[in-house]
């Protein structure tokens, strides 16, 4: 079994593809795009199945993630797959998937 150190990487390897895929795009572009959109939520189903997989003791030391709502997204994602909601996925690109880096990024630092 991989160590919770791996996934946290996959979660920023994915966060990193995400972002130089969106890079200078708006969400009209994202909307409009069908390979920006197919590529950005496979990433983001990486993200949850990592998500799914660090342990709690890990996850209490990340307090500021909600983990359970990153998880979550990814069951969205691939359960209701014809209802994706651009909308919700754009928002979580630009506001939540920086503040999941970060807060990564702290706790490997200080690891």
């Amino acid at each position: 079994m991989k160590n919770d150190g791996i996934y946290l990487e996959h979660i920023l390897e994915a966060i990193k593809s995400i972002k130089a895929y969106t890079k200078d795009a708006k969400i009209d572009d994202f909307v409009k795009n069908e390979m920006m959109r197919e590529a950005v939520i496979r990433k983001l189903e990486i993200i949850g199945e990592a998500a799914r997989n660090i342990s709690a003791g890990t996850k209490a030391k990340i307090k500021e993630i909600e983990w359970p709502a990153v998880a979550g997204m990814r069951n969205r994602l691939i359960h209701e797959y014809f209802d994706v909601n651009f909308d919700l996925v754009w928002e979580t690109v630009k506001k939540d998937l920086p503040k999941l880096r970060k807060a990564i990024r702290q706790y490997l630092k200080a690891k």
